[in-house]
């Protein structure tokens, strides 16, 4: 569905595993949700996911972790 590519940490992945949330639902929530400056990189809020991530080239982001908000 969109065109950007993203890479997982070994934390991310099991973190998306135990939520049960999907690469498209990743993209999703980088493409439209609200971002939020860090330290090292982005959080990006949208629904119920928010996802920590860093852009590391064009189209290419790197996902930290993944997490269900409260």
């Amino acid at each position: 569905m969109f065109d950007l590519r993203i890479i997982k940490t070994k934390h991310a992945t099991d973190k998306a595993k135990l939520w049960a949330v999907t690469d498209e639902q990743i993209k999703i929530a980088i493409m439209r949700g609200s971002k939020y400056k860090q330290t090292d990189g982005l959080l990006a809020v949208y629904m119920e996911y928010e996802i920590a991530y860093k852009i590391i080239g064009d189209d290419l982001y790197l996902i930290k972790t993944v997490k269900m908000r409260r």
